[in-house]
């Protein structure tokens, strides 16, 4: 049986879009439920497939909707892609990159040679810089024996205007060319998972995943041993949700409606009935 103080359990990880916010608009109950968790103590990470900003960008970003965090409070599959290589090639490695600021910058961090001289890998990620030049390059690389890794899998992803072509799309030419499915890091990989804990230093069993897609945030985190919760504040309503073979262990509206220690209350007794 779980011990029921928050020593031990005191972890949550969140999706952003469509959980924190939608577009410019900040979704009800956020502030209330960040202010939780920082006036009670848990550790909590916000998690994000979106490679193309920076920690320091996302904190901006947020700030100018309200809520105050520090950079190291988000971790983004350019991030875990970084991490995966650096724990893979320990002695360092090359890449050519397709891809924005955040995993130029996360890639750097970790030690990887950006370059097109004969990389050890070619990693494709969301930019602005997507021409038929890089494309054939990309191509030509993994023909001649350079590993293809994405970020993450989305197909689309939000823009004022609507849906826009996200990494998945990004890598179709290329995989269809060269016949090479790209390894994709973002959720819902346990790998990505994994690293997102490791950084806050909690186990699975400690750990609620927030989100709002069944096919990336809720199978991730049921996947990697975490308490699943959906909110329908983004993607998915309760129609939707139940076409699904699998569900979340909770469904809200939105943060808002999220008691950390409630929750953490409601867990317990039902751990406790099962043993």
């Amino acid at each position: 049986m779980y011990k029921d103080d928050r020593t031990y359990h005191k972890s949550f990880i969140m999706d952003i879009d469509g959980v924190v916010h939608t577009g410019s608009r900040l979704i009800p109950g956020v502030k209330t439920f960040v202010s939780r968790l920082k006036q009670q103590g848990y550790k909590f990470l916000f998690l994000t497939n979106n490679s193309y900003h920076t920690p320091l960008e996302l904190r901006l970003r947020l700030l100018n909707l309200g809520i105050d965090v520090s950079e190291d409070r988000f971790y983004t599959s350019a991030m875990a892609t970084a991490s995966f290589l650096k724990v893979q090639r320990p002695g360092g490695c090359t890449a050519y990159v397709i891809g924005g600021k955040g995993v130029i910058e996360a890639l750097e961090k970790a030690g990887v040679k950006i370059t097109s001289e004969n990389p050890d890998y070619v990693i494709i990620a969301e930019t602005e810089a997507y021409d038929y030049a890089r494309i054939i390059e990309a191509t030509l690389l993994i023909q001649e024996g350079a590993k293809f890794i994405a970020t993450n899998p989305d197909l689309s992803g939000p823009s004022l205007r609507g849906s826009v072509p996200a990494c998945g799309a990004l890598v179709a030419p290329i995989e269809k060319v060269t016949g090479v499915t790209p390894y994709f890091l973002g959720k819902p990989n346990p790998v990505m998972m994994f690293l997102a804990r490791k950084q806050l230093g909690v186990h699975s069993a400690n750990c609620f995943m927030i989100g709002d897609r069944m096919d990336t945030d809720i199978v991730g985190g049921l996947e990697s041993g975490m308490t699943t919760c959906l909110v329908l504040s983004g993607v998915t309503d309760r129609e939707s949700m139940n076409r699904f073979p699998y569900q979340p262990d909770y469904v809200f509206e939105n943060l808002g409606e999220i008691d950390p220690d409630a929750l953490l209350s409601r867990r317990n007794r039902v751990e406790s009935d099962a043993e």
